[in-house]
């Protein structure tokens, strides 16, 4: 899925994910479950990437709960207030309609929503299990995870983990990830609204020969196009509802 991210994220134009190829393995120094045959995800890292020092919280650049997520939304951090206002983080406000966008279109609930509160989890799912279900009736208690930015870009999103759910049902879709975002990508948008993403995504595929060659276009592949257009469908619809402004800057 972490390939079919990248691609997405590229040809939406978004441009915050770091590559991601697949790859066979044949080093005797690495372990046998890298080395047995099947391809796996390769992820140029960036050293730059910001993390905290607690060992608890490493994986984000900054600590950022739901309550301070939705006000710092609000500020409009970047536009209306400096980034380094009170209520910030140093990220500029057009950073989080290209994240909320694309973790919809994925289905991407461990960044905004780690504690799957905006659709309905299965018994099985590790939100449930670690009881972190529990907490969405009190959103202080709700933390953001995987918001990293690099030391050296520090207004900018950089886009990691990205594991969504491929086959989420159309009726169970998480619009919390939408929740206080005021303006999308006119870019994004208009790709979404060209009926052409399944063309674009199988010709920015087709560049990985290994991918292509291990998935072409298997039907699985093209179940996972599908449901990403259905999505689209209906992010298109919450943006004509809400009356969502378009941003051409981001």
């Amino acid at each position: 899925m972490s390939v079919f991210a990248f691609h997405l994220d590229r040809v939406l134009g978004l441009n915050r994910s770091l590559p991601v190829v697949l790859r066979t393995f044949h080093s005797e120094i690495l372990p046998y479950k890298y080395t047995n045959g099947s391809p796996r995800p390769v992820i140029w890292w960036d050293p730059s990437i910001q993390h905290l020092s607690d060992a608890e919280n490493d994986q984000n650049s900054f600590s950022l709960t739901w309550t301070q997520y939705q006000t710092l939304l609000q500020s409009r951090c970047g536009t209306r207030v400096p980034l380094n206002f009170t209520s910030c983080v140093g990220v500029h406000h057009s950073e989080w309609g290209r994240l909320a966008l694309f973790d919809f279109l994925l289905q991407v609930n461990d960044r905004l929503d780690r504690s799957c509160c905006g659709f309905r989890p299965d018994p099985s799912e590790l939100c449930v299990e670690n009881l972190l279900h529990v907490k969405c009736g009190n959103p202080k208690d709700l933390n953001l995870v995987h918001i990293l930015v690099r030391k050296t870009e520090p207004s900018r999103l950089v886009f990691i983990d990205n594991a969504g759910r491929p086959h989420q049902p159309q009726d169970n879709l998480n619009f919390r990830l939408l929740e206080g975002i005021d303006e999308f990508p006119e870019r994004a948008v208009s790709v979404l609204q060209s009926g052409c993403l399944e063309r674009m995504l199988l010709r920015s595929l087709s560049v990985d020969r290994e991918f292509w060659v291990s998935r072409g276009v298997a039907s699985e592949l093209k179940s996972i196009i599908w449901h990403v257009e259905q999505r689209a469908k209906a992010f298109l619809q919450y943006i004509q509802e809400k009356k969502l402004r378009l941003n051409r800057d981001l």
